[in-house]
C-alpha cells in the first residue's frame, strides 16, 4: 500500500482501526511497569532515548515521571537523553550521530537504572547501541519498536512491538502504551508504596 497519494478521512481512520487489538501488548507492558517500579523504589532512574518523532514522545513520557502523570506525588527520576543540545551536537561532532544516546548512557546509567529507547522501525542505530551501552552498564533495556521489532528488539530485555506500517501509526501506539505504563507505574508507587 502506498501512503503518498491523496486519502480522505475515512481511508486515514482505516489505518487505525485494531491499532490497539495485540494481546501481547499487557504482558509487555507489565513487565516494563515491572521493572520501572523495582528501579524506582530502590532510588534508580529511566532514561529515554528515540529520534525526530520518537525523540518528542520520549521527552513527553520522561516528564511523564519527573513532573507527574495524574496523581500529586513526589517527582521520580526520568529524564529523556535527546533534550541537551549542547552534548547532542558535540557529541554527533567528536563521535558521530549514531553514538549521540550511548555516550550518554555511559555516562549516566548506573546499574539498575532502566533505559528506555524508541524507535517505530527497530533499526535507529544510535538507540541500539544506547541500549547495548546500557546493558554493558548493567541497567534494565526496554524498546519501544514497530515493523517486526528489529534489532533494537533483540538487544532489549523487554521489547513492546507495535504494528507495522508508517512511523505515524506506531508512534500512535508507543504513545498510548507509553501512557499506561506512566499511569501504572504511578499507581504501583502511590497506591503500593515505595516513592522514593
Amino acid at each position: 500500500m502506498t501512503y503518498h497519494g491523496r486519502r480522505d478521512f475515512a481511508e486515514l481512520l482505516a489505518d487505525r482501526r485494531g491499532l490497539l487489538d495485540a494481546a501481547h501488548y499487557r504482558a509487555e507492558v507489565e513487565a516494563i511497569v515491572d521493572a520501572i517500579v523495582m528501579a524506582l523504589r530502590a532510588g534508580k532512574k529511566v532514561l529515554w532515548c528515540g529520534n525526530g518523532g520518537s525523540a518528542a514522545e520520549a521527552q513527553h513520557m520522561a516528564a511523564e515521571l519527573s513532573g507527574r502523570y495524574l496523581r500529586e506525588r513526589p517527582g521520580l527520576h526520568s529524564e529523556a537523553l535527546s533534550v541537551n543540545s549542547s552534548t547532542l551536537t558535540c557529541v554527533g561532532n567528536d563521535y558521530g550521530y549514531d553514538h549521540v544516546f550511548s555516550r550518554q548512557v555511559e555516562a549516566f546509567a548506573r546499574p539498575g537504572d532502566v533505559v528506555i529507547g524508541m524507535t517505530t522501525s527497530g533499526g535507529s542505530r544510535n538507540v541500539v547501541l544506547a541500549l547495548e551501552a546500557a546493558k554493558k552498564r548493567g541497567a534494565v533495556t526496554v524498546a519501544f519498536t514497530g515493523n517486526g521489532g528489529g534489532k533494537v528488539a533483540e538487544v532489549a530485555d523487554y521489547a513492546l512491538i507495535g504494528p507495522d506500517g508508517y512511523a505515524a501509526i506506531v508512534q500512535e501506539v508507543h504513545q498510548v502504551m507509553a501512557h499506561i505504563v506512566c499511569d501504572l507505574v504511578e499507581q504501583r508507587l502511590i497506591f503500593e508504596g515505595g516513592i522514593p
